[in-house]
């Protein structure tokens, strides 16, 4: 355990020991050429440029110029098959086997899809649990596909919250409503990290207890790939969504990630919205001559439409360096960086604000977020007169990523005495 100290130097001296420091040169830094770069701590809402994006889409832009349809088969990297670049580095990236994800659309139209097929209820089993406080689409997603079905979100969707006065939720909390519910309750969906408090929830326990009772398992991870060492395979959760461009820094709106378990791979008998692209790639050309459906073995069996070129350029580059990096060497940084921040806003005085994400590095990811007491948007105002990019959240929490490949430790200690001189000063 690193022991911090407040001075500055001690921040640079992180810097300096920092094994991923060359990683912040490969990012476009927003700022100007007077005032140097803004402290950007908002990974955890979109994550910055990678610098080898512009050749990624110049590349796909000349083989279109050049090729045109002949590019599915001639470019540099075919678009027949460019969901297929991804197979090794997303499966590496989620603690996947190859075959078990695959890159397309955006979360909340994967969530949609994988509930078409997972989401299966019966007069016995219809209900839904998902864990608070929920990112709104997720609500929106589970409680349309309930209605869809035919019954009443009031009653067939749970959802787990923090106990009174408490921020995050207790997975014993979790567990107890499947000990009470479980038999009526057919899916659990839950995020792998808290969008609002960070919290890393114990995916391989809440997984192993929900298949104990029978239910299927389902994981939002827009907030966790990127952020925290995953093993989906090894904890057998039937599906999971996540976005790209957050921790993943492949672009605004970039087309989001999929899991489905290798168990899953070749059932029939699951029901699915069917698309061209997730049809038999071996037969897809046949067209008119095979009219029925003939999915492909694996999760791009669920893919509908081809994929979006210009969109999934921009993964090559990122992805890229999560696999020169490994998720392991992130997340040591990651604990450093959210400790020395939490160590930092320790030594401020007074209970002007209060850190509501767990204090245990295991139990969160490379974000926290401030519960602000007094005049929150204030606040955020000054800090933003201070160049300083953090995310607000309504009515007066502040979320603040430092992320481990381009943020320094330096910027955490400028941070730290920004927040203390602006809230002392109000």
């Amino acid at each position: 355990m690193t022991k911090y100290q407040p001075d500055e130097a001690f921040a640079h001296r992180l810097d300096a020991e920092d094994p991923l420091r060359s990683y912040r040169d490969r990012f476009y830094i927003p700022g100007d050429a007077q005032r140097g770069p803004v402290i950007y701590f908002c990974g955890n809402s979109l994550g910055l440029q990678p610098k080898g994006v512009r050749e990624s889409i110049d590349q796909e832009l000349k083989d279109w110029a050049e090729l045109a349809v002949e590019g599915h088969f001639e470019a540099k990297t075919p678009w027949y098959s460019y969901h297929e670049a991804f197979r090794e580095s997303g499966a590496r990236l989620v603690g996947a086997k190859p075959g078990e994800v695959v890159m397309m659309n955006s979360l909340t139209v994967n969530l949609h899809l994988m509930m078409v097929s997972f989401y299966q209820p019966t007069a016995e089993r219809y209900k839904i649990l998902i864990d608070g406080p929920t990112f709104p689409s997720d609500t929106y997603a589970v409680k349309t596909q309930v209605v869809h079905h035919g019954y009443d979100p009031a009653d067939a969707l749970i959802v787990a919250q923090p106990r009174a006065g408490e921020h995050t939720l207790r997975s014993e909390d979790f567990e107890a409503i499947l000990d009470r519910e479980g038999e009526r309750i057919a899916l659990v969906m839950f995020a792998g990290v808290n969008f609002f408090t960070g919290q890393v929830m114990d995916m391989a326990g809440i997984a192993a207890a929900a298949h104990g009772r029978g239910c299927v398992v389902g994981m939002d991870l827009a907030h966790a790939a990127g952020n925290v060492p995953l093993q989906l395979h090894d904890w057998g959760a039937d599906f999971a969504v996540w976005c790209n461009y957050k921790y993943l820094n492949s672009g605004p709106g970039a087309v989001a990630g999929c899991f489905v378990h290798e168990r899953h791979a070749d059932r029939a008998d699951l029901p699915r919205f069917a698309g061209w692209w997730g049809n038999d790639p071996e037969t897809r050309f046949k067209m008119q001559l095979i009219p029925d459906f003939a999915p492909q073995s694996g999760a791009a069996g669920w893919q509908v439409s081809n994929p979006p070129i210009m969109a999934l350029a921009p993964l090559l580059a990122s992805l890229g360096m999560f696999d020169e990096v490994g998720m392991t060497s992130l997340r040591t940084k990651s604990e450093l960086l959210t400790g020395y921040l939490q160590y930092l806003i320790d030594l401020q005085p007074g209970d002007r604000f209060e850190v509501i994400t767990p204090r245990d590095p295991a139990a969160r990811g490379c974000q926290l977020s401030i519960l602000v007491h007094d005049e929150p948007k204030s606040l955020i105002r000054a800090l933003q007169a201070h160049r300083v990019v953090v995310d607000f959240r309504e009515p007066n929490v502040i979320r603040v990523a430092p992320t481990p490949l381009y943020n320094t430790f330096h910027e955490v200690w400028r941070f730290a005495g920004i927040l203390d001189g602006q809230s002392a000063a109000r």
